[in-house]
């Protein structure tokens, strides 16, 4: 790789963005000492597309003057070797075609005029027929307008992870001006100092992420804090309580749905079997096993060895999420 020439093909102006990208891969494939010596297929694969499509914008930057192709053989068997691409920053790049080089296809006459064989090596490409035909004019090469199949065009997978990204960002940033408001700040109004920049964002981001609470309880939470605290919070760290004491209180009548309501006169009730210790182990498995916050004394030490019993835990993940 060579620094100088792809800031050289970075600072390439007018070209259209594909072929832009083979004249980056090819300058990335540019050695400082030896020079640039790249295969078609490795070219093609770095740039994601067919040989084919490959050859049209290398043609096009070679008739741009960007490039130029020196095409030679064996002196021996006269078997095509490694063209070598002479890239316009360097020296002795050629301005216009020379006897010597004419388009770039170097060798003698008799080699140039002589019509390829397999022994020779310089035959087709593709594996086409090596005599032109209507449908393949002059190229060695397959017509990409010949090809009837065509591959669905997709975003690459970083620039669509990028795009998601930036969506995930974007949302947030519209939940955190609605907790702002919520809290009774003021749109356009200046904020405490604890509640400016990223650590504020990063505050709430856990939040979500270790109390397992969503962003429209959060805000029901932050909205329900101001009937007792009529002032705004100095910072999310003033919150803290409120929303830990919040998902306690989730968990708590999230199982209290699972196990039933519970009465101090036994009453018949036409509720079905009672869960099972499987179903209640693979329960507790579930939010041991998860990230979600688990209050303290919710899970009881014989419930840990019917989980450890079936296999359903490790003893390291009890001690990290029960046992602390």
């Amino acid at each position: 790789m060579s620094h100088k020439a792809t800031v050289w093909a970075i600072q390439q102006r007018g070209l259209k963005p594909a072929t832009k990208i083979v004249l980056w891969f090819l300058c990335d494939r540019h050695n400082p000492d030896f020079g640039c010596f790249p295969t078609q297929a490795r070219l093609a694969d770095d740039a994601e597309m067919s040989v084919s499509a490959l050859n049209d914008h290398l043609t096009k930057l070679e008739e741009l003057g960007l490039i130029h192709r020196v095409r030679t053989h064996d002196p021996r068997t006269h078997k095509r070797q490694a063209t070598r691409y002479i890239l316009g920053f360097e020296d002795g790049f050629p301005q216009e075609p020379t006897p010597e080089t004419r388009d770039g296809i170097s060798g003698t006459e008799e080699e140039q005029s002589d019509d390829p064989t397999p022994d020779s090596g310089h035959g087709a490409i593709s594996g086409f027929p090596t005599k032109p035909s209507p449908d393949f004019g002059e190229s060695h090469l397959r017509n990409p307008e010949t090809n009837l199949v065509r591959e669905p065009l997709r975003k690459p997978v970083k620039e669509e992870e990028e795009e998601d990204a930036q969506a995930r960002d974007a949302d947030f940033d519209r939940f955190f001006a609605e907790l702002l408001k919520a809290l009774g700040f003021a749109a356009n109004a200046a904020l405490p100092a604890w509640w400016q920049g990223w650590p504020a964002q990063v505050h709430v981001r856990r939040w979500i992420d270790d109390l397992g609470l969503s962003q429209k309880r959060i805000i029901e939470i932050a909205a329900a804090t101001r009937r007792d605290h009529p002032n705004p919070p100095d910072g999310p760290k003033a919150l803290d309580r409120f929303m830990e004491r919040a998902a306690r209180h989730d968990a708590q009548t999230v199982i209290a749905k699972y196990k039933g309501p519970t009465s101090t006169r036994r009453r018949k009730r036409n509720m079905g079997p009672p869960p099972s210790s499987d179903e209640l182990a693979a329960f507790y498995a579930a939010k041991v096993n998860s990230n979600e916050y688990l209050p303290k004394g919710m899970i009881s030490a014989s419930m840990c060895g019917l989980m450890l019993s079936r296999g359903l835990v490790t003893p390291e993940r009890l001690r990290m999420r029960v046992v602390q």
